[in-house]
């Protein structure tokens, strides 16, 4: 079962196929570490996206350094690195930081 924190789901290996590959909608993976001041950095605006944005992107978090094998499957080499999903298939991935303006232009292309 996922968890949620503060709208976002937290992901797994076991929980990954289900919310994101298997997803209706587009899906926002931010792959995070708690070491990464980018990546706290980062979080406030992907707990903002979850709630302006609820039942149109669902965004989720994997913890990157508990989640290795999620990582290193889709080429995250570093924090924070974001992955939009469409229909089980990346379609577009941002590393670093982003601006609030600049990910929602890039969801309302998915959305």
């Amino acid at each position: 079962m996922s968890e949620r924190h503060n709208g976002i789901i937290e992901l797994n290996e076991s929980s990954f196929s289900s919310e994101v590959l298997d997803a209706e909608e587009p899906v926002l993976v931010g792959f995070l570490a708690g070491w990464s001041e980018s990546s706290r950095m980062i979080a406030p605006l992907l707990e903002s996206v979850a709630h302006e944005r609820a039942g149109e992107v669902k965004v989720t978090a994997v913890n990157f350094d508990e989640h290795e094998g999620l990582a290193r499957h889709y080429g995250v080499r570093a924090v924070p690195t974001l992955l939009i999903f469409n229909r089980g298939s990346v379609w577009h991935q941002i590393a670093g930081c982003i601006t609030s303006r600049e990910l929602h232009s890039m969801l309302d292309l998915f959305a």
